[in-house]
């Protein structure tokens, strides 16, 4: 078994996206990071577009194409800050707020199938792994 743990994380990683990815535009219709987006504005509705982009990890030209991705698919709509007149702010749209109740259920199924198989205590193992991975980096 491979024990190189930086590599382990880093294709768990990158496959769990992968198959996230395509399940989320199977079900819902959206890219997985697109649902994200829309996660953080149910939270932070009309945050500025760079607050959206710092909470998912994304430099200015990836929320700059995020954003447009999902405002020309109707998801999103952005407005100039009032403050700020260089800042655009991001809304929800109708259709935007029409994806997340089918959220729960797809993150239901996808934990369900990490978790299937570990008992409880090994789960606890892992999600004290992942949290002090989160904390020392």
């Amino acid at each position: 078994m491979d024990q190189r743990l930086f590599f382990l994380l880093n294709m768990a990683r990158h496959k769990v996206f992968q198959h996230v990815d395509a399940e989320a535009e199977k079900q819902l219709g959206v890219p997985v990071t697109q649902v994200a987006a829309l996660l953080f504005l149910t939270k932070n509705e009309g945050c500025p577009q760079k607050e959206l982009g710092k909470a998912l990890g994304l430099n200015k030209p990836a929320v700059s194409g995020l954003v447009g991705r999902m405002q020309k698919h109707g998801l999103i709509a952005r407005h100039q800050s009032e403050s700020d007149g260089r800042a655009w702010c991001l809304f929800m749209t109708d259709k935007g707020r029409e994806v997340l109740p089918l959220v729960p259920p797809l993150l239901g199924q996808l934990n369900s199938r990490l978790t299937d198989g570990f008992d409880e205590a090994e789960l606890e193992v892992v999600q004290r792994f992942l949290n002090t991975a989160i904390l020392r980096f």
